[in-house]
């Protein structure tokens, strides 16, 4: 970061926002309701003793034979009550309403009806949008987001839940594959890659649901993968998610991008739902999809029978209305019931005023009904709300002194510097050693509005200018907010909004000292000007950061903690920056991954896009330098085959990735840190196949992320699975282990090697 500390005073800084910084806190405390005074529960024998007579609320029993005992007592009206989201209540049984749409992307929120804040809980701890967490690069990070986000999901939320305000069910994580940088939608997503959003989505599903006493049917928490799959389009040029049929989406773009974040999260993370999204995937509406549902998810990732499946809100009543796929409502609500034996939860009203009438024309059979009622209710008796009381349960004796302590807030300020993104640098850093609580609690601060909102038609740049020329540094925090990128609004360029880019280069130019420039956005924006101009020495990527970012934002810019007791700011880039020209290249309906050089079309994200970019996934820079050294790593690797394989009398590009070719290797390498500072480095390994079945350019292998004093140095080591890590998958879908030679690439390192029968 540029330096712009003086010895004998303290510097005045100017600082220009488009917006007020209470942008930073996501979760308004305004938005207040009555609290209720204890949690919804059923089994409450202590009040109806009766009620101890049923299998359904006898904890020594198991959790099928207690779903089997419940459903078999219910009547068809009432087990339809239990197909939708605002679940109905049987008294007869001591069951009462439940409230299954609770969400908690990067802390608990009140987006859905099941969460609540009141003056009993007037907010929870609002940790980074997730496109920031996972900047950092950080896997013990994102379980320990998780995890305090189970501290915040099942600590804060199970504490909310103790008092009435929040439910045991969270549709979360968003876990989509950012292609698009125009996606509003983005900013809650892990990025780009497949590898990264896999393992930041069953770390995620993990911390949220495992509970303290290693019981592993139940649940802390209930988490949601969504939304299955290939969605991530919301609103642009008139095509929104309600009427989009992303097609073609080949089935090798399918496995080898869209499919393997939510096979991680089922098969990985355990996770108890999988949300499926309001679009069409080649001409099929995925909620009535029974190859996508049942063929995949519960066949070919063996989805267990204690998880249920849930639609996006109202996908039933859009694939009917919206999409015209069936003709009737009936036929609607059985095609969702049994796509493949698939679907159990509608996030809407739909089943609950057609299902019956479906029953009756005979398009689906209460048996259906049945099971899809039986995966709902193992769910919440995973989570213990058919155990009684919660107050006598694990978590019972956790309430509103638990939710946003003090450890979750520096978690939330830690998380943020951690993801914060330095993609300029020319100057080093100053020390301090106060901490910061932002910017004008440091130096002395002039505050100017350059823009009145983030659409900016009318900089206040004359202003702007003399204000910077005074000033010893100044301090343009840019970007987008919520009224540019969020749900059902998708951005049509990527240029910085209205006047910004005008008003930083004025300003800029004006400046006598350095100009730190600092981009608040969820997706990628063309700062190819701000990149390439010699007054603006630092640029700044902190996405949506949180409750602490203002925080966290001061930090890093003054460097004001310390290094030894915290990892200074290391995060890279989980998405692609392209130039403006890609937009008009590209249009977001275009599902393909891979490029096109008969019509010109570029593909994308780092994988496959083959044309010029801003700053390219994993880039960021350290405030010290960094050298790799090759320690261990094989130059052959031989793939095993039985005797008679075809490829040994033919020749073979590439065999199956099967259990007899999955061999181990490792490499090995030696990180320094030659400068004279300490830093945090994320080490990448990737690797760039032999060029067949239009493999990607190159693809992540592993990630791992250093802390280095300055002049130390330390091993990093990989485990290279063969056929998961080197495999491509071919153009039918299938994994396939590529025969030639393979190039691993560490930073500017590169190895090669030879894979061969």
């Amino acid at each position: 970061m540029a330096s712009f500390c003086s010895q004998n005073r303290v510097p005045k800084v100017s600082v220009f926002l488009f917006f007020s910084l209470v942008c930073f806190l996501l979760f308004s405390s305004s938005h207040v309701v009555l609290a209720q005074s204890s949690p919804v529960f059923a089994c409450d024998v202590v009040s109806n003793p009766s009620l101890a007579s049923f299998g359904f609320c006898n904890t020594s029993l198991g959790v099928s034979d207690r779903v089997v005992d419940l459903v078999k007592r219910l009547t068809l009206q009432e087990k339809i009550l239990f197909l939708v989201n605002s679940a109905g209540s049987v008294s007869r049984l001591g069951i009462p309403k439940y409230e299954w749409w609770s969400e908690a992307l990067h802390g608990v929120s009140y987006v859905g009806p099941g969460t609540h804040f009141s003056s009993v809980v007037p907010g929870a701890t609002s940790f980074p949008q997730v496109i920031l967490t996972a900047a950092s690069f950080n896997t013990s990070l994102f379980v320990a987001i998780g995890k305090v986000i189970s501290q915040v999901v099942s600590t804060e939320a199970r504490a909310m839940y103790n008092v009435g305000l929040a439910g045991l069910t969270f549709w979360s994580p968003n876990i989509n594959i950012f292609r698009d940088p125009r996606w509003g939608r983005g900013q809650e997503t892990p990025g780009e890659d497949p590898l990264l959003s896999s393992k930041y989505g069953s770390g995620y599903v993990k911390g949220l649901q495992q509970r303290d006493d290693g019981n592993p049917d139940g649940l802390k928490v209930a988490a949601c993968c969504k939304h299955y799959t290939a969605y991530d389009l919301d609103n642009w040029k008139g095509v929104d998610r309600y009427h989009f049929n992303a097609v073609v989406v080949t089935k090798q773009d399918m496995d080898d991008t869209f499919q393997p974040p939510f096979k991680s999260c089922v098969v990985d993370g355990n996770v108890a739902s999988v949300m499926c999204s309001y679009n069409k995937v080649n001409g099929i509406p995925t909620c009535a999809d029974p190859d996508l549902l049942s063929g995949v998810i519960r066949g070919e990732w063996k989805l267990n029978g204690y998880v249920y499946i849930v639609t996006d809100c109202d996908s039933i009543d859009v694939f009917y209305n919206s999409q015209h796929y069936t003709k009737t409502p009936e036929e609607a609500a059985a095609k969702a019931i049994l796509a493949g034996i698939g679907l159990d939860l509608n996030c809407g009203s739909f089943l609950g005023k057609h299902t019956e009438a479906a029953v009756t024309a005979g398009l689906v059979n209460e048996s259906a009904i049945d099971r899809a009622v039986s995966n709902n209710f193992a769910t919440l008796m995973r989570l213990g709300f058919f155990d009684g009381d919660p107050s006598k349960q694990l978590y019972g004796k956790l309430g509103p002194k638990d939710v946003c302590t003090a450890e979750n807030q520096e978690l939330a300020r830690e998380a943020a510097r951690q993801g914060i993104v330095l993609l300029k640098n020319t100057g080093t850093p100053c020390k301090y050693t106060t901490p910061l609580q932002g910017l004008a609690a440091l130096v002395a601060t002039t505050y100017l509005p350059g823009c009145s909102n983030v659409a900016c038609s009318t900089a206040q740049v004359d202003d702007a200018k003399k204000i910077a020329a005074a000033a010893d540094a100044t301090v343009l925090v840019m970007g987008a907010d919520l009224s540019i990128e969020a749900e059902s609004r998708d951005r049509v360029d990527i240029l910085l909004p209205g006047q910004q880019q005008l008003l930083i280069t004025a300003v800029a130019n004006a400046s006598t000292g350095p100009v730190i420039l600092v981009i608040m956005s969820g997706g990628g924006m063309d700062v190819s000007f701000a990149k390439t101009n010699d007054k603006i020495t630092s640029i700044l990527w902190v996405g949506y950061p949180g409750e602490a970012g203002g925080a966290a934002i001061a930090d890093i810019i003054f460097g004001s903690y310390n290094p030894s007791t915290h990892q200074p700011p290391g995060g890279r880039l989980p998405m692609t920056w392209y130039p403006q020209s890609y937009v008009d290249k590209v249009p977001m309906t275009n599902m393909n991954m891979r490029p096109d050089p008969s019509n010109g079309y570029p593909g994308r994200t780092y994988r496959f896009y083959t044309g010029e970019t801003v700053y390219s996934f994993g880039d960021g820079l350290s405030y010290s330098e960094f050298s790799h050294e090759l320690t261990q790593a094989p130059g052959l690797v031989s793939v095993p085959l039985e005797e008679n394989h075809v490829c040994y009398s033919s020749e073979c590009k590439s065999v199956a990735a099967a259990e007899q070719t999955c061999q181990n290797f490792d490499v090995h390498l030696r990180i320094k840190n030659t400068g004279t500072t300490s830093g945090s480095h994320t080490v990448f390994l990737f690797s760039t196949p032999p060029s067949v079945h239009n493999s990607p350019q190159k693809h992540l292998v592993g990630f791992e992320k250093v802390f280095l004093h300055a002049q130390t140095d330390s091993h990093v080591g990989f485990k290279v699975d063969v056929c998961k890590d080197l495999s491509v998958v071919d153009e039918l879908g299938s994994k396939k282990v590529a025969l030639g030679e393979h190039v691993l690439h560490i930073g500017s390192l590169k190895h090669s090697m030879t894979v061969r029968i």
